[in-house]
């Protein structure tokens, strides 16, 4: 119940069907307030507190919803809130285009509290960044009485509907992932030339804006320049990438201030009704990007991130043959993975949400 594929409007996000793995945590779910779905993952005595039960699903009565991998985004059936969304950030976790069965605790409240920590930052200065979040005090986003607020606080976005446009804008400052499998095997990161000798984990010549779609399987396919010039026109292009170059060059100053590398990250933009473009979605979160240690990055290899690559290296080494429904994640890799979001958000924001440790 709590993972219906049928309740995913994206026909290529895969969701684990009802096996041991995925039948056991939904035994363990529960319905608690109004509209939420929590569920509980493997109890685990290390770094969590003993209060903390993930929320997997919201149901609310606000109007039509969209679930993502992470998010449930709600487009209000009410005239009052005029063209705004709500966006609550759950605690599933997903990997190789599954949704793993086991949550992790306060993910998606250490997600929201990175967002607005960016939207804020770069919404100032001489040159502010347009961007769709409105408010995250749930108190003041006009929601019914029958909505329990409190579930939904730390983990909510008021924010502007805009269109999304269509295109994932990749920017990479330093060489792994698929960007690593393709430069050592032609010397390009996405068909951009490099010069030879850039090691593993290495630190780009420059940062590489390196647009990315959607293919009809659910993996990011990385696509030219020039097609997505020519799908949104060579001027709106131009914009995306200048615009994605510096925000990652405000985030990635900021970042390394308080000793993280941002390797990669990818960003989402939206229009307005009047043409005008902003961010939209999450900034510079773990789920967006990769982030490494600064004291680490440059050794010659690819560092650990603070990210869910804790869990896509366990599934990994688990045996898991990514067709199938994914196993459940021990109770260990959970609290390792949740420490990990958490370190992130202390690091970058100085703090981590009230309530968490």
């Amino acid at each position: 119940m709590v993972w219906r594929g049928a309740a995913v409007p994206l026909t290529r996000l895969r969701f684990p069907s009802p096996g041991a793995a995925i039948a056991s945590a939904m035994r363990a779910a529960a319905v608690v307030g109004r509209g939420f779905t929590r569920g509980f993952g493997p109890r685990t005595t290390h770094h969590m507190p003993a209060s903390t039960t993930p929320v997997v699903r919201t149901d609310l009565p606000l109007g039509p919803v969209i679930r993502g991998k992470v998010r449930d985004c709600y487009r209000f059936s009410s005239p009052a809130h005029g063209d705004a969304m709500l966006i609550v950030s759950t605690d599933r976790i997903s990997a190789f285009d599954w949704i793993l069965p086991t949550p992790i605790p306060d993910k998606g409240t250490v997600l929201t509290a990175i967002s607005e920590f960016w939207f804020e930052m770069l919404s100032r200065g001489p040159d502010p960044v347009a961007h769709h979040l409105l408010t995250t005090d749930v108190d003041a986003m006009g929601l019914p009485a029958a909505v329990d607020r409190e579930p939904l606080r730390g983990r909510t976005m008021l924010v502007r509907r805009a269109e999304v446009i269509p295109f994932e804008c990749v920017v990479r400052g330093w060489l792994a992932g698929s960007g690593l499998a393709e430069y050592r095997a032609g010397g390009t990161v996405c068909g951009a030339p490099l010069p030879p000798g850039i090691a593993a984990g290495g630190r780009l010549p420059r940062p590489l804006f390196t647009p990315a779609t959607k293919a009809a399987s659910g993996h990011d396919e990385n696509v030219p320049f020039t097609t997505m010039a020519d799908h949104l026109g060579h001027d709106l292009a131009e914009m995306l990438r200048a615009r994605s170059l510096e925000v990652y060059s405000r985030g990635a100053a900021h970042a390394a201030s308080r000793g993280i590398v941002v390797a990669d990250t990818k960003f989402e933009w939206g229009r307005l009704p009047d043409g005008t473009v902003i961010l939209v979605d999450e900034v510079l979160t773990p789920d967006s990007s990769r982030f490494w240690p600064a004291a680490v990055a440059g050794s010659g290899r690819v560092p650990d991130s603070f990210d869910k690559q804790f869990v896509r290296d366990w599934l990994e080494a688990s045996g898991w043959d990514k067709s199938s429904t994914p196993p459940a994640l021990p109770a260990d890799v959970v609290a390792g993975t949740r420490g990990k979001y958490l370190e992130a958000c202390r690091l970058l924001t100085g703090t981590v949400p009230e309530g968490l440790a």
